[in-house]
């Protein structure tokens, strides 16, 4: 097997650990996957989606300071910036850890780049928090 079908390989049992809730035993088999890729690693697509596999797990788990950390470096790997997902959870991440200005810019960027329906499935002191600091911020529809 390439190493590309090993990340693969790797990412799929860590999704089937988000998918059972298990966030941590996620992260165990995203982070063996990143331990693979060559250097340097930040240039392949699979770090992207590694990486905001990993914040990702991390955000859910409540472990923000983790989860930032991932999702910064994310922000340096292909197609990551724009993405709207990736900045939810970075979003996410800066507001729990009172980055007010940086988590407005993110929530801002995911809401401009996905609307209001990405909001849809998170808790609304994220909605809410980005309606404070800007004007016209429509709620997700229920």
């Amino acid at each position: 097997m390439s190493w590309e079908e090993d990340i693969d390989a790797l990412a799929e049992k860590g999704n089937e650990r988000m998918d059972a809730e298990d966030y941590l035993g996620a992260v165990e088999f995203f982070d063996l996957a990143w331990t693979m890729l060559p250097e340097p690693k930040t240039q392949w697509p699979q770090a992207t989606w590694l990486l905001a596999s990993i914040g990702d797990a991390h955000v859910l788990r409540g472990d923000f300071e983790t989860a930032h950390a991932a999702l910064t470096t994310c922000m340096h790997c292909p197609e990551a910036i724009g993405n709207p997902f990736i900045h939810l959870r970075l979003g996410q991440a800066q507001f729990e850890l009172g980055n007010e200005p940086r988590a407005a810019d993110e929530l801002m960027r995911a809401y401009m780049g996905a609307g209001p329906e990405i909001f849809s499935d998170e808790d609304p002191k994220y909605i809410d928090f980005l309606a404070s600091k800007a004007a016209h911020i429509e709620r997700p529809i229920s």
